[in-house]
């Protein structure tokens, strides 16, 4: 008889165990509904984020959509005020204008105050320009001072010699400020270089038909390139892959072989580093894990769980402010190394830090969702 009881007894604890750990990993946003709202058209990384977007907020029980702007501030704005109207739960909005995205998100959440919103690559500037906040909205941004600095430090590494004797590097800067917000964050990470005499600007150009960025910027990048003296531009530092691509088709058209490094990533970026010439290295974010972590940080919103969205970024101020991705290096040398390389495949050939996911928020229910 006492071998029973004892036996009903680890039985009743087992069971009760059970529905403890299962009420401690219950998602609480299971059954909500979200969306990727994109201001820009659809392409190959942001498709990366849109997946990885989906395909994490259904193992964390919920449903998503996807929308893309084609590039229309209205397009933009009329998408997020529809889904706030049919009850999104929440929305995950990208690339917002800075001279309205402040005051409209503001706006949208005082009529929707169950509404939680996260944006990626989106500056609050009120009307006189300073920056601001938006209580319970984290913002998100790739680490672009950090991208910036990455592609100078191969610069500095193709030239040993220069750096040794302590002569700055001649770069033709490939950058439009006072554009997008993306640009500017990495023009800080680029003027530390010469703030510190490591490198010298000698001018700064960018494309003049925004609507036609390759054919432009490789209109401009000729003519210029072609006013310098051979061995007086040590490399070319791109701001933007659109610009690179441009540049890489003037620097072939003159039959130059100065070295060019570029911002973001894509599988023509690929194709044309792979070729072995100009083109030395890209620095870059892995895109899908940015929709990742993205859905992690607006689910945490919409559970209330600001507090673990903070243990993740430890060194931010306050919740109002940022949360940046980690930056990484693509070189020459990794996607030569191995054929049929793209933009979904990176990982077979960069570096771990390409894959690490350290640094994403999480908790024990979303733990237990996505397997950490």
């Amino acid at each position: 008889m006492r071998r029973i009881m004892t036996g009903l007894l680890v039985t009743a604890l087992i069971v009760t165990c059970l529905a403890g750990c299962s009420a401690k990993t219950e998602s609480p946003v299971e059954g909500k509904k979200v969306a990727y709202i994109m201001f820009m058209s659809s392409s190959g990384i942001f498709e990366m984020w849109s997946e990885s977007f989906k395909e994490t907020a259904e193992a964390l029980g919920m449903e998503a959509d996807t929308f893309f702007c084609e590039d229309s501030d209205e397009e933009w704005r009329n998408r997020i005020l529809q889904c706030a109207e049919e009850g999104y739960d929440g929305l995950l909005v990208s690339h917002g204008g800075v001279d309205y995205a402040w005051e409209f998100l503001t706006e949208v959440l005082t009529e929707y105050p169950n509404l939680k919103i996260a944006t990626f690559d989106t500056s609050f500037r009120d009307e006189n320009g300073d920056a601001q906040t938006i209580d319970g909205v984290v913002q998100l941004f790739q680490q672009d001072s950090g991208l910036a600095a990455v592609l100078v430090e191969e610069i500095l590494a193709m030239y040993p010699d220069k750096v040794e004797k302590g002569e700055p590097i001649n770069i033709l800067q490939v950058q439009q400020e006072d554009y997008i917000i993306a640009f500017d964050r990495r023009q800080v990470g680029y003027e530390l270089y010469e703030t510190v005499g490591s490198i010298r600007t000698l001018e700064q150009i960018a494309p003049e038909d925004h609507l036609n960025p390759v054919s432009s910027m490789q209109k401009v990048a000729e003519q210029t390139i072609d006013q310098y003296a051979a061995g007086e531009i040590d490399a070319i530092w791109c701001c933007y892959d659109a610009y690179a691509q441009g540049v890489y088709q003037a620097l072939q058209a003159l039959g130059s072989e100065i070295p060019m490094v570029s911002v973001d990533i894509c599988d023509e970026d690929i194709r044309l580093m792979a070729e072995g010439k100009n083109w030395k290295a890209c620095a870059t974010t892995n895109w899908t894990l940015n929709g990742e972590f993205a859905c992690r940080v607006l689910a945490l919103e919409m559970a209330e769980q600001y507090e673990d969205i903070q243990a993740a970024s430890s060194y931010y101020e306050n919740l109002g402010m940022w949360m940046e991705i980690p930056s990484v290096v693509i070189t020459q040398e990794q996607v030569m190394s191995q054929e049929n390389i793209t933009v979904k495949n990176l990982a077979e050939v960069a570096e771990d830090a390409y894959t690490d996911k350290s640094w994403m928020p999480s908790c024990d229910w979303m733990a237990a969702a996505l397997g950490d």
